[in-house]
């Protein structure tokens, strides 16, 4: 069925999702005849439930914003029949980037004003929370304060943030994890990504100086999944090794995890508007 009655979720934080961009793309709403039924300017404004987009008969969800904040509404919204249509308002635009061939958002709605196609998402699922994108464990995820630094422009919060994690990734042992094959050393950061097959696992050694700055500079760039990978696997799913209260990053959100967390993989409905070609 293809989309007709909207509700649009942004955050004027995320990258490049301006008032003004907004605007536009409410334009190209109107333009393609589609209804705009409300609009959501998250975190200043709650994610409406599924029980009030259903009420209002909203069949699709627009998100334009970072992955962090799509994170949120897919989070709140994981068991509403709708389907979502994803724009990349971020930094990355990871999702974005997998579901369209096109990264114009003007241009992936008018692709998308007709497509009947919706595709299922896999997912990481700790507890109550979920990645879409990917988890971060350990040390290094506390480099996720200087990286918010940037984004607001706050030079002085940036060494202040940036030295802080560099010594919490140089000082402290790393993380263990178990249920990785292959995943036996302590890893200055442990780096889950969703398959379809369970979950890809990378252990990062950041032990010297180097290598340390480099994992420091791919999360001030915004590019942290290229950051060094030591040790590679895939498993159904893992756990934490120790008994104590690891950070962890939820599509670069930070989450406080139970040792006792089961981190296993999910796949979501098929609610996701894909315009690929392929």
């Amino acid at each position: 069925m293809p989309m007709q009655r909207l509700w649009f979720i942004t955050n004027p934080n995320s990258g490049t999702a301006t008032p003004a961009k907004c605007e536009a793309l409410e334009a190209v709403f109107k333009e393609r005849g589609l209804e705009l039924a409300g609009r959501t300017g998250f975190p200043d404004e709650p994610i409406p439930d599924g029980d009030a987009l259903t009420a209002k008969k909203v069949d699709t969800v627009v998100l334009f914003a970072g992955d962090g904040t799509i994170n949120a509404a897919l989070c709140a919204l994981a068991e509403w029949e709708g389907s979502f249509l994803i724009l990349p308002g971020g930094t990355m635009n990871l999702l974005a980037k997998a579901l369209h061939s096109e990264l114009d958002p003007a241009k992936i709605i008018h692709a998308a004003h007709d497509e009947t196609t919706r595709v299922s998402l896999p997912y990481i699922e700790a507890g109550e929370h979920r990645a879409f994108v990917g988890l971060i464990l350990g040390p290094a995820a506390s480099w996720f304060r200087a990286r918010e630094a940037v984004r607001k422009g706050r030079i002085g919060r940036l060494f202040q943030a940036a030295r802080a994690a560099w010594a919490n990734t140089f000082a402290r042992k790393g993380i263990r994890v178990r249920g990785a094959p292959g995943l036996q050393r302590r890893y200055q950061a442990v780096f889950v990504f969703p398959d379809s097959d369970g979950l890809e696992v990378t252990g990062v050694d950041a032990r010297d100086w180097k290598s340390i700055a480099q994992l420091g500079w791919e999360w001030l760039t915004g590019d942290w999944v290229a950051a060094h990978a030591v040790t590679k696997t895939n498993t159904p799913e893992l756990r934490l090794k120790g008994n104590r209260k690891v950070l962890a990053l939820f599509d670069g959100e930070p989450v406080t995890l139970d040792p006792a967390t089961r981190i296993r993989s999910g796949t979501s409905l098929k609610a996701f508007i894909s315009t690929r070609e392929e």
